[in-house]
């Protein structure tokens, strides 16, 4: 996103020199500020600060086709922070492209969100206390049209959810 549009996402919006300042050091954040930002980028404050719980890795190369490759400028990524109000799903059967001992993070979406899961595994839950992992493929007025991912398996319909789950991150032990 370019600065502008991190600050016409603010709430209430502000200038991208202001955004500037702030990204540069030039002006202090404060922890409004801070707030303000993580909703224009629709991350959790905490994702913008480095907190002193959760080490950073050094970066040793980049990998491509072609290889493994010096950095020109040294890097680190922070482990990934679940997401509050999130859920977990553990495999512990390996099917499609999950493995067992998988786990894979998601995000609640209520069914006003239900559209921004199209082509995306979610969960979705079934009455009896059960539920369904399958591929969203449609949305049909107020159900939904889910494809299992177990081979050969037929399309399902689900009536009116009160939620779905759609998996955003994946988590494997290699």
């Amino acid at each position: 996103m370019t600065l502008e549009q991190v600050a016409l996402r603010c709430s209430p919006p502000t200038t991208a020199q202001t955004i500037g300042r702030l990204e540069t050091g030039t002006r202090t954040v404060s922890v409004a500020w801070l707030n303000r930002i993580a909703a224009a980028l629709e991350v959790a404050p905490a994702d913008l600060v480095t907190l002193p719980d959760r080490a950073a890795l050094p970066v040793a190369a980049t990998l491509d086709a072609n290889g493994a490759h010096a950095l020109r400028q040294p890097q680190t990524l922070v482990p990934p922070q679940p997401a509050s109000g999130g859920i977990a799903l553990v495999v512990t059967g390996s099917i499609a492209d999950y493995r067992s001992g998988d786990q894979l993070w998601c995000d609640l979406r209520p069914p006003a969100a239900f559209a921004l899961a199209l082509n995306r595994d979610v969960l979705v839950p079934l009455p009896a206390g059960r539920f369904l992992f399958a591929r969203l493929i449609g949305i049909d007025g107020d159900a939904l049209l889910l494809l299992p991912l177990t081979p050969g398996a037929r399309p399902t319909s689900v009536a009116a959810p009160p939620w779905l789950a759609q998996a955003t991150r994946l988590i494997r032990t290699l």
